[in-house]
């Protein structure tokens, strides 16, 4: 017989909140000494889940978030309900959630709407209680009601978010309507990027930087249009920022979306200073290094790893080493290790063993309700190999493009899985073993969607 989770509210968003990776691992514990490894610790688990606005899987009508233990997050008798009895995060579209390390506490700035850029934070109590903690404070002035946003990996200390305002510049030779080919000299793209205290609510650094790219780029009308998931390395003297471009003709000044895809590129600012920003390139992957909702670049082993998207050859994951370049001679191909086609990562996460759960489309995905069909692989970052999560059950209305995050405790890694509008289960992968264990039923409702774990 079931358990039913129940507390009370409307509208659901599911969080698996599950915090950053724990600093401890337990995957050298057996072989020497004939030690059984020790289990992990129970954690909170937060599932967060996105209601349909106006279209199925849209999930503009809000986003609720619904908290268990991890053990019951592995017991599939459990039954929850977050849009009938989940906690309404402050947000007028899809709310941008983060969650500490031990997963005791959820993280929030509002997307869009007129508490857009109002950043929240709240303690886990369970189920649906969510308990507000710390003041308010709203960084829209320095990177508007809709920002792009992370939390460093620093020990809960530190929130970063970014934007990029972009303006087309002319010489004074010409105009389009006088049809002169040499009018459009560049695109001029300026940076913002502000950190957040996040355990004392106030600003503590905020710059702006012009980025251009190359002078030959610049001339074919190549520009950073969009730039997300500040990364802090190893050393904690930088961030990596991703970085999307785009283009427009240089001959009539129109947006250009047929010109070759350029090398993946991100910018690289001294840190906490946020200055001297400097754009780097990699000469492995093409495409974009932004990523979407989730995170898309992580520390480890002394060096970052990043996902790129858009790339004809399918998407890699680069590396970034201690000299903040890229390492080229570290190349990982989606399409070589999980052989397929045109593979896109549409969100990942590392265990600390270095091994991660990949969320990816590809060009055999069905078309769903939503959007094109999503898979899980089980990646591992030194060993360069990949293989689809088989366990986990897919349908072609599972939809992970706006997956937001994964809950890591330990060498495990919480999931959620679900069709748009149907019902589904949490999923737990040990990157360790490779063993996948079904865990508690997700309830979904009409054109709604769960958008993972933290």
């Amino acid at each position: 017989m079931k358990r039913v989770y129940l507390n009370f509210k409307a509208f659901a968003v599911v969080t698996l909140a599950m915090g950053l990776m724990t600093a401890c691992s337990t995957d050298d514990s057996a072989d020497a000494g004939g030690e059984e490894p020790e289990e992990e610790a129970s954690r909170w688990i937060t599932v967060a889940a996105a209601r349909m606005g106006d279209n199925p899987g849209d999930g503009n009508g809000g986003t609720l978030i619904y908290a268990l233990d991890s053990e019951e997050a592995k017991d599939p008798t459990i039954s929850i309900e977050p849009f009938d009895n989940g906690f309404i995060v402050p947000s007028n579209r899809t709310a941008r959630l983060q969650a500490s390390e031990d997963g005791t506490t959820i993280f929030n700035i509002s997307y869009a709407g007129d508490t857009g850029g109002n950043y929240t934070k709240y303690n886990v109590e369970g189920g649906q209680d969510f308990v507000q903690t710390g003041s308010e404070i709203s960084i829209a002035p320095y990177v508007g009601s809709a920002p792009r946003w992370i939390k460093l990996f620093d020990g809960d200390q530190t929130g970063a978010a970014v934007y990029v305002s972009t303006e087309n510049q002319f010489n004074d030779n010409g105009t389009p309507e006088d049809e002169t080919d040499d009018f459009y000299e560049r695109t001029e793209a300026t940076m913002g990027i502000v950190t957040l205290d996040l355990v004392n609510s106030q600003i503590l650094n905020f710059q702006e930087h012009s980025v251009p790219l190359s002078a030959e780029e610049e001339a074919q009308g190549y520009y950073i249009s969009r730039i997300d998931m500040p990364t802090l390395n190893a050393a904690g003297d930088k961030l990596y920022i991703g970085a999307r471009l785009s283009k427009v003709d240089p001959e009539t000044g129109e947006r250009d979306s047929n010109g070759e895809t350029l090398a993946s590129k991100s910018i690289v600012l001294d840190y906490p200073s946020l200055m001297n920003p400097v754009v780097i390139t990699s000469g492995v992957g093409l495409g974009n290094t932004n990523g979407y909702r989730s995170i898309n670049a992580f520390e480890y082993n002394g060096a970052v790893y990043q996902a790129n998207q858009g790339d004809p050859q399918g998407s890699h994951i680069l590396r970034i080493g201690s000299n903040n370049q890229y390492d080229d001679s570290y190349e990982f191909n989606l399409d070589e290790a999980l052989g397929v086609e045109e593979a896109y990562i549409l969100a990942w996460r590392p265990a600390a063993n270095g091994k991660a759960v990949l969320a990816y489309r590809h060009a055999g995905s069905a078309e769903g309700v939503a959007g094109a069909q999503g898979f899980f692989a089980l990646v591992d970052l030194e060993a360069r190999t990949a293989q689809q999560i088989t366990e986990i059950p897919y349908d072609p209305d599972f939809y992970l493009f706006q997956y937001q995050g994964f809950a890591v405790n330990g060498d495990e890694i919480y999931v959620t899985q679900a069709p748009v509008g149907q019902n589904g289960n949490i999923y737990v992968v040990n990157t360790a073993t490779g063993e996948v264990t079904k865990g508690a039923e997700l309830v979904n409702v009409e054109g709604s969607h769960f958008i993972g774990a933290f």
